[in-house]
Formats: structure tokens, C-alpha cells, sequence
């Protein structure tokens, strides 16, 4: 198998600056799932406990002379440490700018799938290679990587990437992450179960509650993509857990219990500056569902392309 491409100045930007950041805050450890036109950033995903995070990127965002083949559909999977490759992009881009007199690191930031013999060690080991060049040397950084997932892991990520694109069924549109985090830290101190009531109407209730104490709050009338519904009149006076509790009667709800650790923790997504947040709830009350939306320029062009990055409570 064999992978090679540029890192583009604006790929080198998302990444530094965005994308990694929030990505370490998730966990140490994801695999970055490269196909022939995606680069996905996948946190979690093959196990059922936790927050599941993934990041897709179009090759041309975060790639120039993109190369990749395999014997499996000219997909490669590893494993790799977050805060490494996080450190490996922030070297190579002050490395760029010291060679390059702070000029653009299109065509000098070359990244590529390596196997070199360790000190000390008897057997290759795969490494993604970062090699910077400037004009009169060059620097290389090898990060270690895990062995490439075999056919059959790679087919089970792919399995694991499908499923988790099911959308809820009603998203809201949450304007201010900020004061999520706030109430949610406050939360944190009462309990460490978050029930969570999403309705048709666009409103978002979340609550800690013990035998002693309930805490909660509401954001109301947020924006709503897919199912939408009034709410009705006759309830308006009544308290925000009646409310919810009568809406999921209803079936114009839907609720579903998280950990507040889990959920304060996806909030960290905010670190990536996402121009949109959504949360919805899966049928069944499988899972919470966060879906962080940004518009990213293209090259070359006054349009914006959509990106996502997704978390799964």
C-alpha cells in the first residue's frame, strides 16, 4: 500500500488551528481512515462506550498531488496519536516559515506512509512521514503509526462510518456553545447523568437531577431542520420538564440520557470554531447526536464548501 500527497497551506490551517485542537480534547488515540477522495478523522468509533467523533475532509481540502493505492480499494486505516501529529503539523509550519520566509507551505510540506527500522529494533515499522523542505535542507519527521488496519478491520470501519451517518430524524440549532459549556460545568457538580429532551417545536432541555436537587435549562424556539411541529398553546405556562415530558408523549419529542463528563466533553468541539451546532436525538433514544458545521473557502474561488465534524454521545 502506498500514500503520498502535499498538505496545502489552507489543509495546514484547518488542521493546526481547528480541526486537531478539538480533536485531542475527544481523546489520545483515533485512526485516520484515508480512501480515494476522503481523509476521515475517526475517534472511537469501533468501540460502543464513550463519545464517537469523525471528521471528513475532501482530499482537495487538506491535500495537492494526492496519491493513495491498496489492494483494498485504495483504502488505508491506521491508528494514530492526536497530540503528535498535532505537534509534527505545528513544527513543520514553523519550519516552513523559517525556510520559506513566512511564504505560503502549498508544494513544501510533503506527507507520506513510510516503513524505516527503529533504533534498537530488528523489524520495520510503519510511520506517516512529514518531510519540509526549504531551500537549502530538509526536515523529516516520522510519527508513529500503528500497523494498517488488515482487509477486514478496514471493512469493519467502513461498516461502523456508514451506520454512524444516520441523521435524527429533528436537529436544533444551538447559537451559543459558550453558555452551554457554562450551565453544564455548573452541572457537573450535581450529578453525572444529563437527561436530554429535544422537541419538533426547537426546544433543547437538558437536566442534572439527584434526590435532593434538579438542576436544568432550556434554549427555546431554536431553529429546526426535518421534522418540525407547533407547540401547543395550552402549555406555555407550565415548567420545562412537564413540557418535554408531554411533548415525548406525545411523540413530538425525544429524550435520552448521557453522561454530563461525555457531554461537556463534545462541547470541546467549539475549540474547531464551527460555524453551526446541532443536536438531535437518533429513534429510539439510541444516542445524542452533535453535528458541528463549517464553511470552509475553496481555493481559488469566492464559494464555501461544507464541512461536518460529528459526535455520537
Amino acid at each position: 500500500m502506498k500514500f503520498k500527497a502535499f498538505l496545502t497551506e489552507n489543509g495546514v490551517n484547518l488542521l493546526e488551528r481547528r480541526f486537531l485542537p478539538a480533536l485531542d480534547k475527544m481523546g489520545k488515540i483515533c485512526h485516520l481512515f484515508l480512501t480515494r477522495d476522503h481523509a476521515f478523522f475517526l475517534h472511537n468509533l469501533l468501540s460502543g462506550d464513550g463519545i464517537q467523533c469523525i471528521a471528513q475532509f475532501h482530499k482537495e481540502t487538506l491535500f495537492d498531488d494526492y496519491r493513495i493505492s491498496s489492494q483494498n480499494e485504495d483504502r488505508i486505516a491506521f491508528a494514530i496519536d492526536i497530540s503528535i501529529l498535532q505537534r509534527a503539523v505545528r513544527s513543520s509550519v514553523s519550519i516552513c516559515s523559517e525556510f520559506g520566509g513566512g511564504g505560503s507551505t502549498a508544494n513544501r510540506l510533503q506527507i507520506k506512509l513510510v516503513k524505516k527500522l527503529p533504533p534498537n529494533c530488528t523489524q520495520p515499522m510503519p510511520f506517516l512521514t512529514f518531510e519540509t523542505k526549504g531551500y537549502k535542507s530538509a526536515v523529516i519527521q516520522d510519527i508513529p503509526i500503528s500497523k494498517p488496519l488488515s482487509s477486514a478491520q478496514v471493512l469493519e470501519l467502513q461498516t461502523a462510518l456508514d451506520m454512524a451517518q444516520d441523521l435524527p430524524q429533528t436537529l436544533v440549532q444551538v447559537p451559543d456553545l459558550n453558555q452551554l459549556q457554562n450551565y453544564i460545568d455548573r452541572m457537573k457538580h450535581v450529578g453525572d447523568l444529563l437527561n436530554v429532551f429535544i422537541s419538533k417545536y426547537g426546544d433543547l432541555h437538558v437536566q442534572v437531577s439527584t434526590t435532593l436537587i434538579r438542576l436544568g435549562t432550556e434554549f427555546r424556539k431554536l431553529p429546526v431542520i426535518g421534522e418540525q411541529a407547533v407547540a401547543p398553546s395550552d402549555e406555555q405556562h407550565l415548567s420545562a420538564q412537564s413540557r418535554s415530558e408531554r411533548a415525548v408523549l406525545r411523540g413530538d419529542a425525544q429524550s435520552v440520557q448521557v453522561s454530563v463528563k461525555h457531554f461537556s466533553k463534545s462541547l470541546q468541539c467549539h475549540l474547531a470554531k464551527p460555524d453551526c451546532a446541532f443536536y438531535g436525538i437518533l429513534p429510539q433514544s439510541a444516542c445524542l447526536t452533535v453535528i458541528f458545521q463549517f464553511f470552509v473557502p475553496v481555493a481559488g474561488s469566492s464559494s464555501f464548501e461544507l464541512k461536518f465534524l460529528k459526535a455520537v454521545l
